[in-house]
């Protein structure tokens, strides 16, 4: 499973069962300030496609420092360990929401209908790139 972690949204996608490919499922609503990160719907995502690792998008600064949300993604990634008991790897996601923006604006994706995926995209291409790593091992 790929996540996108945002302040007020949670990309989701997951992969199919060879791990060859990302495809995207949803964008959960979430809570950054409340802490509210929709465990509860996380854990059904989890039971259903019985995931069993999740990758987690980690923002870099451009000079590969760790600011505020990547922080957030690391404090993120131990909440999801404890909570689920799955491996979290964080994977390095400078510029997919740019890349995945950019790929809504070419297939002409109304505004308000890219600020509905932007996250789930985004969440696809962490979860792409991550297999594809793995697939040259």
């Amino acid at each position: 499973m790929g996540l996108d972690l945002g302040t007020k949204t949670l990309g989701v996608a997951i992969s199919d069962a060879f791990g060859w490919t990302a495809q995207g499922l949803e964008t959960i609503k979430i809570n950054e300030n409340k802490k509210e990160f929709g465990l509860v719907r996380l854990a059904e995502i989890i039971k259903e496609h019985e995931v069993s690792q999740i990758v987690l998008g980690f923002p870099k600064n451009m000079n590969a420092t760790i600011g505020p949300r990547g922080e957030a993604s690391q404090a993120f990634a131990r909440v999801l360990e404890e909570k689920f008991g799955l491996p979290v790897y964080l994977w390095d996601e400078r510029l997919t929401t740019m890349a995945a923006e950019r790929v809504l604006l070419e297939a002409d994706v109304s505004r308000a209908k890219r600020k509905k995926v932007i996250d789930k995209m985004a969440a696809v291409m962490i979860l792409q790139g991550y297999l594809d790593s793995q697939s040259k091992l």
